[in-house]
């Protein structure tokens, strides 16, 4: 039996928390975004990400504008999205958070990708991106990522974030 739909209220903050709470009974799968260039190093962990198309290979990539990577994602117009398997909810965390950069990319093993950014090693999947658009989300960019180079592992369980929590699947 499903419930019956509670109506959205009138007040901007009513809306704002019916809509969060209704996202996060969405499963996603979780990525860390990373750049690297003139900008700076920087990654975030990110559930907003999708792919678009695959000609050519392109995923959408929604950034913050008041994430600590933002200055450094749009100053070099490259990123890497690294889907993380269920070994990394530490890491994952770290990059969720306020840790400074360094203890952030220090947590794990990366290699440089083709566009200079880092790879997670063990990620399940690494996607090295040039920024090819950026559209207006209001207080996010949605940055449309054409993707230069793949790397995929073939086992490991992959990590979701679903109801405020980590998942495996």
């Amino acid at each position: 039996m499903s419930a019956a739909p509670a109506p959205i209220s009138t007040t901007d903050e009513d809306r704002r928390l019916a809509y969060r709470n209704a996202m996060a009974r969405m499963a996603a799968a979780v990525t860390i975004v990373t750049t690297d260039g003139p900008g700076g190093r920087a990654g975030f962990a990110a559930t907003a990400v999708c792919s678009v198309s695959d000609d050519p290979p392109t995923l959408i990539v929604c950034l913050n504008r008041g994430s600590s990577a933002y200055r450094a994602v749009s100053a070099n117009q490259v990123v890497s999205v690294n889907v993380l398997s269920a070994d990394h909810v530490e890491v994952s965390r770290l990059f969720g958070g306020k840790t400074p950069v360094e203890e952030r990319f220090a947590a794990a093993s990366w290699s440089v990708g083709a566009t200079g950014c880092p790879r997670l090693d063990d990620a399940l999947a690494s996607f090295d991106c040039r920024i090819r658009s950026v559209a207006d989300g209001s207080t996010h960019d949605v940055l449309f990522c054409e993707v230069d180079t793949i790397r995929s592992r073939g086992d490991g369980d992959a990590l979701v974030y679903f109801d405020r929590g980590y998942r495996t699947v």
